[in-house]
């Protein structure tokens, strides 16, 4: 008979209250996985996008019942016979699968190895859940997509987010000039991160003044995006997180667009990990709720108007 545990899982694609705690077969690790002991697991957007059948949800042609999430931390509990580089009893975290099922709302998870890594030594599972794929995210549109390089001048739109958050802090680090939107409520959090220039979206024609701007990382469109073309200097790059941007607009301003779709990296995660305990990167935690509340989570999470990430806690 096979092992139970205790999962959010979803039976068809809806509003948050779609999402059920209940009890659900306990998984088991193949050759090449590990089974991780969930302590918490982080909230994203694209979670909510996909419980309401978007986002990656046209990957999975028969996904229920459906286990959502793929930021967490926990503790390795068991390892298959070909994994070499982690022992049981680690404290891992990492993104799981993305973009397939990641079914971290749950006890246990099973993971690649190439998925995770080490967790920050010195911050708990909170907020080294919160960290990996707004922190992968981040990383990948700044410096693989948008070659950020220090002395050059960066655009982040939702400073103040799960991404944009990480991606203030990694540019700072960069060596790059940051300028971010937000609302006003935001600017002492965004002041205390070392943003060079805080520009409230509510404004019209908020970005008027701004020019010369090497990348703008764009994790919201609509109109933010539109206004953005015009800032970027000649062959500067647009790099979206949501929705391909107009070739054409590119093409009218002489710049470039590009659109990132996250992607697991074991090594880039390490690097993380050490800016967290290097003291060069922290993570803002918005609220933490338990597992069975995760329906309430996903309704924090649809207001977008959160300040760093929300999280479920598993484990104790």
């Amino acid at each position: 008979m096979q092992e139970t545990m205790y999962a959010v899982r979803m039976h068809e694609f809806g509003e948050p209250e779609v999402l059920i705690y209940e009890a659900a077969p306990k998984p088991a690790p193949m050759g090449d996985e590990v089974l991780i002991r969930v302590h918490a697991a982080g909230i994203n957007p694209v979670d909510g996008k996909t419980r309401q059948g978007s986002g990656v949800a046209w990957r999975y042609p028969n996904p229920f019942p459906l286990i959502l999430g793929w930021d967490v931390s926990g503790v390795i509990e068991a390892i298959g016979a070909t994994v070499t580089h982690f022992n049981i009893g680690d404290e891992v975290y990492g993104m799981v699968s993305f973009p397939e099922i990641g079914a971290a709302y749950a006890e246990y998870v099973t993971a690649s190895p190439n998925d995770i890594a080490l967790k920050p030594a010195s911050i708990d599972h909170i907020h080294a859940a919160a960290l990996p794929l707004v922190g992968l995210t981040a990383w990948q549109a700044l410096f693989d997509t948008g070659g950020l390089s220090a002395g050059q001048r960066v655009l982040i739109h939702a400073a103040a987010g799960g991404v944009g958050h990480i991606a203030v802090q990694l540019a700072k680090w960069k060596g790059a000039t940051v300028l971010g939107t937000a609302s006003p409520c935001n600017e002492p959090f965004l002041r205390g991160l070392g943003v060079d220039q805080i520009l409230n979206y509510q404004e019209p024609d908020f970005l008027k003044d701004v020019s010369e701007v090497d990348v703008v990382l764009d994790p919201i469109g609509g109109e933010a995006r539109e206004q953005s073309w015009a800032v970027l200097k000649p062959n500067g790059i647009l790099v979206s997180i949501v929705g391909e941007p107009s070739a054409e607009k590119a093409l009218e301003h002489g710049v470039r667009g590009a659109r990132m779709l996250v992607r697991p990296n074991a090594a880039q995660l390490r690097e993380l990990a050490k800016l967290v305990d290097d003291g060069q990167l922290r993570v803002k935690i918005d609220q933490v709720l338990p597992l069975q509340n995760a329906a309430r989570a996903h309704q924090l999470s649809q207001t977008g108007h959160t300040q760093g990430k929300l999280v479920l806690q598993v484990a104790g």
